[in-house]
């Protein structure tokens, strides 16, 4: 369930913050994910790390590739709605040097099958930057529908840029997915 042929996941632990960290102050990085850029200390990030671990509405994975054993990024399910069987998914691939290689697919295939199939989420739902083409196309791939946006919701690079919000109900995960 947490692995398939190219990656596997393993779940996030408080003393992962120094892996973290750097892509976290990566400006490249962070630039198409982050709300907020900025240059954090190791503190701020051991304390954000502990703050996801502790939530009982949260569920973090590493991401490992796994023909060379490296650590290369996040994915996670947050803000679980348990009551209505909802969650946000968010994902950061910090290795610049594996972007483009589908570890983006694969960790969205296996967090999306972690969610419908044993937390019995009836729907995930992601947020985008509109520049975030890339992305944009990857959810789309992956059976995630256009919702809806917030306009002008984020000033980057001295434009406004809206954020898209896209999700996936369990049924469609299943008529996508599942043969």
């Amino acid at each position: 369930m947490f692995e398939n042929k190219i990656i596997k996941l393993r779940k996030l632990s408080a003393n992962d913050y120094t892996t973290y960290h750097d892509w976290r102050n990566d400006i490249e990085v962070m630039e198409t994910t982050s709300p907020q850029l900025d240059i954090y200390t190791l503190e701020e990030t051991e304390q954000y790390i502990s703050a996801i671990v502790s939530q009982s509405t949260a569920k973090g994975y590493l991401i490992e590739y796994k023909e060379t054993e490296q650590t290369v990024g996040i994915v996670s399910l947050i803000n679980i709605d348990y009551k209505n069987r909802s969650a946000e998914c968010i994902i950061d691939i910090g290795v610049k040097d594996m972007w483009g290689k589908g570890i983006g697919t694969a960790a969205i295939s296996l967090i999306l099958d972690f969610a419908f199939n044993e937390l019995n989420l009836h729907r995930v739902y992601l947020q985008v930057f509109s520049f975030n083409e890339r992305a944009i196309k990857l959810y789309e791939k992956m059976g995630f529908i256009h919702e809806g946006k917030f306009r002008q919701a984020l000033y980057r690079t001295g434009k406004w840029h809206d954020i898209v919000i896209m999700g996936i109900l369990k049924d469609e995960y299943n008529q996508h997915f599942v043969k």
